[in-house]
């Protein structure tokens, strides 16, 4: 059974902590832009001193300021785009205390009691790893996010490029395990075409053959959808009733798409605005305590920067369960190496990764 990792706040009686000093706080003088020598986020929780007591700063994420509102006594994490003049804002580059700061990096570890030795082979994961464990976890955690938590999905096309892969997808929002999706104009473009025409990009999802004059099959899509207008009066007027986005919308399941440059369309729900995506993606992830990346480069990389280790519910820390699944050791590299360092990671195909999440919360 799932068993929800115990957080270990700060020994806030030590020395160290008693003897440090306040925080030290600025105000901007302008929209948009912080104080010199502001203080900047990471994914792991962060406490700050003010007026003698430690606070925690709650909804965190990578590469923002921290902004403190004096009257509500609460800390809050916000983009440099996003701050106004007459904002206090946190100051301080050290983390161990010395200016009134704390990065608390190992609130979930645990004593394993096994000795770590210096050397050992396939210490890294590898599309050689084992990852029979991981699945076998992720299945009990999706038993228990499915009523405790708030599972969101990040996508790129591949999944709906297969038949069996687009049917696990569907099945797991119809089971409750899907409360959210990020994506791009691609995902949803050639989801759609599937449901309607059994191809994407013109190739059969199931034969993998290419249909005749099928490069079009997609821009035709698109037009019938702007032509509807949106997406659910497509899947109503065309009578769509298979696939990832009929599934989202067919249970009332939130959705953000967001565009690139090489967009060809987009439908119309996608947000054309780099900064109004970014935004609509954050809200979407502010509550998130499982996310799952699936074949994105990008928009894993975004999410990673958009989410902390940690969540604060119902008053209580908890850990954020972060995955990322590419064909390509590329990718899941990147993601560390972009400051995600929490990111369980599986080398593995996303079409099959999903028809086997699928049938093991069965």
């Amino acid at each position: 059974m799932f068993v929800m990792p115990e957080y270990r706040k700060p020994d806030f009686s030590a020395s160290v902590f008693c003897d440090a000093p306040d925080v030290k706080m600025e105000k901007c003088v302008k929209d948009g832009v912080v104080p010199e020598y502001f203080h900047s986020t990471s994914i792991y929780p962060e406490y700050f001193k003010i007026d003698g007591e430690w606070l925690l700063a709650e909804e965190s994420r990578m590469d923002s300021c921290v902004v403190y509102r004096p009257l509500e006594k609460k800390l809050e994490v916000i983009e440099q785009r996003n701050v106004k003049a007459g904002d206090l804002v946190i100051l301080g580059r050290s983390e161990r205390c010395e200016e009134g700061i704390y990065l608390h990096v190992n609130g979930f570890d645990e004593d394993s009691g096994e000795i770590d030795d210096q050397f050992k082979f396939r210490a890294n994961r590898s599309r050689e790893t084992a990852f029979a464990r991981d699945y076998e976890t992720l299945y009990e955690l999706f038993r228990y996010e499915k009523e405790h938590g708030k599972i969101v999905f990040v996508m790129g096309p591949a999944c709906s490029f297969d038949y069996d892969s687009r049917k696990a997808m569907q099945s797991l929002t119809e089971k409750g395990y899907v409360h959210g999706l990020l994506a791009g104009n691609a995902l949803a473009t050639h989801d759609l075409e599937a449901g309607l025409l059994g191809t994407s990009l013109g190739q059969d999802i199931y034969t993998q053959k290419s249909q005749p004059n099928g490069h079009y099959n997609h821009l035709d899509v698109l037009n019938r959808v702007r032509r509807c207008g949106s997406i659910p009066k497509f899947i109503e007027e065309y009578k769509i009733d298979n696939g990832i986005i009929y599934g989202l919308v067919k249970n009332n399941i939130p959705f953000v798409l967001t565009s690139s440059i090489r967009d060809d369309g987009p439908l119309p729900e996608v947000i054309a605005d780099a900064y109004q995506g970014q935004s609509a993606m954050r809200n979407m992830l502010r509550d998130a305590t499982t996310v799952v990346c699936l074949a994105t480069q990008l928009h894993s990389i975004a999410s990673g920067n958009m989410i902390p280790s940690f969540r604060v519910v119902d008053g209580v820390v908890r850990p954020v369960f972060f995955y990322c699944v590419d064909i390509s050791e590329f990718v899941t590299n990147k993601l560390h190496d972009r400051g995600s360092l929490g990111a369980v990671t599986l080398v593995t195909n996303v079409q099959d990764f999903v028809c086997l999440l699928d049938k093991g919360v069965k």
